[in-house]
Protein backbone atom coordinates (compact mmCIF):
# COMPACT_ATOMS: atom_id res chain seq x y z
CA UNK A 1 0.00 0.00 0.00
CA UNK A 2 1.41 3.18 -1.09
CA UNK A 3 1.95 6.20 1.20
CA UNK A 4 -0.94 8.44 -1.37
CA UNK A 5 -2.83 5.83 -2.11
CA UNK A 6 -6.79 7.12 -3.12
CA UNK A 7 -5.37 10.50 -3.14
CA UNK A 8 -4.96 13.48 -5.35
CA UNK A 9 -2.14 15.95 -5.68
CA UNK A 10 -1.49 19.19 -7.14
CA UNK A 11 2.17 19.87 -8.47
CA UNK A 12 2.86 23.16 -9.71
CA UNK A 13 6.35 23.53 -12.08
CA UNK A 14 6.25 19.88 -12.12
CA UNK A 15 8.33 19.94 -15.94
CA UNK A 16 11.59 19.61 -14.21
CA UNK A 17 13.04 19.26 -11.16
CA UNK A 18 11.88 19.23 -7.86
CA UNK A 19 8.28 19.80 -9.29
CA UNK A 20 8.36 16.87 -11.49
CA UNK A 21 10.44 14.54 -8.74
CA UNK A 22 8.04 15.25 -6.51
CA UNK A 23 5.28 14.44 -9.78
CA UNK A 24 6.91 11.17 -10.01
CA UNK A 25 7.57 10.38 -6.75
CA UNK A 26 3.90 10.97 -5.28
CA UNK A 27 2.87 8.67 -8.60
CA UNK A 28 5.49 5.54 -6.88
CA UNK A 29 3.00 6.04 -3.70
CA UNK A 30 -0.37 5.55 -5.51
CA UNK A 31 -1.53 9.16 -6.20
CA UNK A 32 -2.68 10.39 -8.73
CA UNK A 33 -0.97 13.54 -9.77
CA UNK A 34 -2.13 16.81 -11.89
CA UNK A 35 0.97 18.17 -12.98
CA UNK A 36 1.12 21.67 -13.87
CA UNK A 37 3.80 24.13 -15.64
CA UNK A 38 4.06 26.84 -18.82
CA UNK A 39 6.20 24.31 -20.25
CA UNK A 40 4.09 21.87 -22.23
CA UNK A 41 7.24 19.83 -23.52
CA UNK A 42 8.11 19.11 -20.03
CA UNK A 43 5.25 18.62 -18.80
CA UNK A 44 4.09 15.78 -20.88
CA UNK A 45 7.82 14.46 -20.68
CA UNK A 46 6.77 14.94 -16.39
CA UNK A 47 3.06 12.76 -17.52
CA UNK A 48 4.52 10.35 -19.22
CA UNK A 49 6.65 9.55 -16.06
CA UNK A 50 3.47 9.64 -13.82
CA UNK A 51 1.97 6.85 -15.98
CA UNK A 52 5.41 4.77 -16.00
CA UNK A 53 5.11 5.22 -12.35
CA UNK A 54 2.17 3.33 -11.81
CA UNK A 55 0.44 6.34 -11.72
CA UNK A 56 -2.87 8.47 -12.57
CA UNK A 57 -2.58 11.84 -13.84
CA UNK A 58 -2.99 14.71 -16.46
CA UNK A 59 -0.79 17.61 -17.47
CA UNK A 60 -1.99 21.37 -17.81
CA UNK A 61 -0.76 24.42 -18.68
CA UNK A 62 -0.73 26.54 -16.02
CA UNK A 63 0.74 30.28 -15.46
CA UNK A 64 0.50 30.93 -11.72
CA UNK A 65 0.70 34.21 -11.41
CA UNK A 66 -2.66 34.39 -12.92
CA UNK A 67 -5.29 33.64 -10.75
CA UNK A 68 -7.72 32.96 -13.34
CA UNK A 69 -5.88 30.31 -14.26
CA UNK A 70 -5.64 28.95 -10.65
CA UNK A 71 -9.87 28.98 -10.90
CA UNK A 72 -9.80 27.14 -13.98
CA UNK A 73 -6.80 24.51 -12.65
CA UNK A 74 -8.90 23.85 -9.09
CA UNK A 75 -12.11 23.37 -11.19
CA UNK A 76 -10.72 20.60 -13.49
CA UNK A 77 -8.70 19.06 -10.98
CA UNK A 78 -12.36 18.60 -9.23
CA UNK A 79 -13.90 17.80 -12.24
CA UNK A 80 -11.34 14.97 -13.06
CA UNK A 81 -10.75 13.59 -9.75
CA UNK A 82 -13.55 14.45 -7.57
CA UNK A 83 -11.11 16.05 -4.65
CA UNK A 84 -7.71 17.24 -3.28
CA UNK A 85 -5.73 15.97 -0.84
CA UNK A 86 -2.32 17.77 -1.33
CA UNK A 87 -1.09 21.09 -2.85
CA UNK A 88 2.42 21.25 -3.68
CA UNK A 89 3.29 25.39 -4.84
CA UNK A 90 6.86 24.77 -6.04
CA UNK A 91 6.90 26.68 -9.30
CA UNK A 92 9.33 29.61 -8.82
CA UNK A 93 11.56 31.84 -10.73
CA UNK A 94 15.37 33.08 -9.45
CA UNK A 95 16.37 36.64 -11.32
CA UNK A 96 19.79 37.69 -10.24
CA UNK A 97 21.45 40.82 -10.04
CA UNK A 98 22.47 44.05 -7.72
CA UNK A 99 19.17 45.55 -6.33
CA UNK A 100 19.83 49.12 -7.59
CA UNK A 101 20.31 47.70 -11.33
CA UNK A 102 16.54 45.74 -11.03
CA UNK A 103 13.79 47.07 -12.90
CA UNK A 104 10.88 47.18 -11.35
CA UNK A 105 8.94 44.82 -13.95
CA UNK A 106 11.47 42.18 -13.23
CA UNK A 107 10.74 42.95 -9.88
CA UNK A 108 6.92 42.47 -10.33
CA UNK A 109 7.91 39.28 -12.02
CA UNK A 110 9.52 37.46 -9.50
CA UNK A 111 7.64 38.26 -6.95
CA UNK A 112 4.59 37.52 -8.91
CA UNK A 113 5.51 33.90 -9.66
CA UNK A 114 6.90 32.84 -6.28
CA UNK A 115 4.72 34.90 -3.98
CA UNK A 116 0.99 35.73 -5.56
CA UNK A 117 1.36 32.15 -7.26
CA UNK A 118 1.14 30.65 -3.81
CA UNK A 119 -0.90 33.20 -2.64
CA UNK A 120 -3.67 32.41 -4.98
CA UNK A 121 -2.85 28.69 -5.00
CA UNK A 122 -3.80 28.48 -1.21
CA UNK A 123 -6.68 30.62 -1.35
CA UNK A 124 -8.35 28.55 -3.80
CA UNK A 125 -6.95 25.26 -3.18
CA UNK A 126 -7.81 25.17 0.91
CA UNK A 127 -11.99 25.03 0.23
CA UNK A 128 -11.49 21.61 -2.02
CA UNK A 129 -8.88 20.41 0.35
CA UNK A 130 -10.91 20.46 3.50
CA UNK A 131 -14.32 19.52 1.20
CA UNK A 132 -11.70 16.31 0.56
CA UNK A 133 -11.95 15.10 3.84
CA UNK A 134 -8.57 17.39 4.87
CA UNK A 135 -4.89 17.35 3.54
CA UNK A 136 -1.96 19.04 3.08
CA UNK A 137 -0.19 22.21 1.28
CA UNK A 138 3.64 22.11 1.42
CA UNK A 139 4.93 25.67 -0.17
CA UNK A 140 8.68 25.41 -1.65
CA UNK A 141 10.54 28.09 -0.27
CA UNK A 142 14.49 28.23 -0.11
CA UNK A 143 17.32 28.76 2.09
CA UNK A 144 17.16 32.12 0.53
CA UNK A 145 14.19 32.68 2.61
CA UNK A 146 15.99 31.88 5.68
CA UNK A 147 19.74 33.78 5.02
CA UNK A 148 20.40 36.69 2.77
CA UNK A 149 22.02 36.67 -0.31
CA UNK A 150 23.57 39.12 -2.22
CA UNK A 151 22.76 39.53 -5.48
CA UNK A 152 19.37 37.71 -4.60
CA UNK A 153 17.17 40.21 -2.78
CA UNK A 154 14.35 39.34 -4.98
CA UNK A 155 13.98 36.21 -4.59
CA UNK A 156 15.15 36.04 -0.87
CA UNK A 157 11.80 38.69 -0.44
CA UNK A 158 9.69 36.13 -2.08
CA UNK A 159 11.01 33.21 -0.03
CA UNK A 160 11.15 34.97 2.71
CA UNK A 161 7.58 35.58 2.56
CA UNK A 162 6.48 32.36 1.67
CA UNK A 163 8.27 30.98 4.60
CA UNK A 164 5.85 33.40 7.11
CA UNK A 165 2.64 33.42 4.53
CA UNK A 166 2.94 29.65 4.86
CA UNK A 167 2.74 29.59 8.97
CA UNK A 168 0.07 32.50 8.99
CA UNK A 169 -2.22 30.49 6.95
CA UNK A 170 -1.49 27.26 8.77
CA UNK A 171 -2.71 28.91 11.85
CA UNK A 172 -5.87 29.88 10.27
CA UNK A 173 -6.37 26.21 9.13
CA UNK A 174 -6.24 25.01 12.87
CA UNK A 175 -8.51 27.48 14.15
CA UNK A 176 -11.24 26.54 11.50
CA UNK A 177 -10.19 23.12 12.21
CA UNK A 178 -10.88 22.35 8.76
CA UNK A 179 -8.08 19.19 8.74
CA UNK A 180 -5.35 20.97 6.53
CA UNK A 181 -2.38 21.32 7.34
CA UNK A 182 0.70 23.98 5.17
CA UNK A 183 4.28 23.69 5.40
CA UNK A 184 6.91 24.80 3.89
CA UNK A 185 10.34 23.21 2.82
CA UNK A 186 13.76 24.71 2.46
CA UNK A 187 16.13 23.18 -0.39
CA UNK A 188 19.45 24.87 -0.69
CA UNK A 189 22.06 23.69 -3.23
CA UNK A 190 20.48 21.35 -5.11
CA UNK A 191 21.04 19.78 -8.91
CA UNK A 192 17.81 21.47 -11.04
CA UNK A 193 17.82 22.71 -14.19
CA UNK A 194 17.49 26.03 -12.08
CA UNK A 195 21.13 26.60 -12.51
CA UNK A 196 20.60 26.65 -16.46
CA UNK A 197 18.34 29.67 -16.08
CA UNK A 198 20.39 31.64 -13.63
CA UNK A 199 23.44 31.20 -16.35
CA UNK A 200 23.79 33.28 -19.40
CA UNK A 201 22.17 30.16 -21.21
CA UNK A 202 23.48 31.18 -24.64
CA UNK A 203 25.51 28.69 -25.45
CA UNK A 204 22.46 26.02 -25.37
CA UNK A 205 22.82 22.12 -24.65
CA UNK A 206 25.55 20.85 -23.34
CA UNK A 207 27.45 23.91 -22.54
CA UNK A 208 25.20 25.01 -20.30
CA UNK A 209 24.84 21.51 -18.55
CA UNK A 210 28.32 21.96 -18.28
CA UNK A 211 27.87 24.95 -16.92
CA UNK A 212 25.33 24.06 -14.27
CA UNK A 213 27.03 20.65 -13.22
CA UNK A 214 30.64 22.86 -12.67
CA UNK A 215 28.69 25.51 -10.83
CA UNK A 216 26.90 23.10 -8.55
CA UNK A 217 29.73 21.59 -7.83
CA UNK A 218 31.66 24.29 -6.78
CA UNK A 219 29.18 26.05 -4.50
CA UNK A 220 28.36 22.81 -2.96
CA UNK A 221 32.26 22.08 -2.63
CA UNK A 222 32.46 25.76 -0.63
CA UNK A 223 29.84 26.31 1.15
CA UNK A 224 27.55 22.42 1.89
CA UNK A 225 28.56 20.88 4.78
CA UNK A 226 27.66 17.31 3.07
CA UNK A 227 30.40 18.63 0.18
CA UNK A 228 27.97 18.15 -2.25
CA UNK A 229 24.96 19.37 -4.41
CA UNK A 230 21.27 17.73 -3.49
CA UNK A 231 19.42 15.89 -5.84
CA UNK A 232 15.63 16.46 -6.51
CA UNK A 233 14.36 13.74 -5.20
CA UNK A 234 16.04 14.63 -1.78
CA UNK A 235 13.47 17.70 -1.57
CA UNK A 236 10.69 15.41 -3.02
CA UNK A 237 10.85 12.98 0.03
CA UNK A 238 10.58 15.83 2.37
CA UNK A 239 7.53 17.07 0.47
CA UNK A 240 6.35 13.50 0.49
CA UNK A 241 6.43 12.70 4.07
CA UNK A 242 4.85 16.37 4.77
CA UNK A 243 1.62 15.52 2.38
CA UNK A 244 1.36 12.41 4.12
CA UNK A 245 -0.67 11.10 6.62
CA UNK A 246 2.67 10.49 8.32
CA UNK A 247 2.83 13.99 9.02
CA UNK A 248 -0.82 14.41 10.41
CA UNK A 249 0.31 16.72 14.08
CA UNK A 250 2.72 18.97 11.85
CA UNK A 251 1.55 22.25 10.74
CA UNK A 252 3.08 25.78 10.54
CA UNK A 253 6.62 24.31 10.33
CA UNK A 254 9.48 24.89 7.91
CA UNK A 255 11.71 21.81 6.62
CA UNK A 256 15.06 22.85 5.75
CA UNK A 257 16.91 20.40 3.39
CA UNK A 258 20.18 22.02 2.46
CA UNK A 259 23.03 19.32 3.59
CA UNK A 260 23.62 21.86 6.60
CA UNK A 261 24.34 24.79 5.06
CA UNK A 262 22.45 26.68 7.37
CA UNK A 263 23.65 25.36 10.27
CA UNK A 264 27.16 26.85 9.85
Amino acid sequence: MGRMDGKVALVTGAASGIGRATAVRFAREGAAVVSTDIDHEGGNETLSLVKQNGGRGIFLHHDVASEACWIDVIATTHAEFGGLHALINNAGIAISGDIVERSYESWRREQSINLDGVFFGVKHSIPLLARSGGGAVVNVSSVAGLVGNAGLAGYGASKGAVRLFTKAVALECAKARNHVRVNSVHPGVIDTPIWEKGSSGRAGGWAVQAVRKAHVAVVAQLGVPVGRAGQAEDVANGILFLASDEARYITGTELVIDGGLTAQ
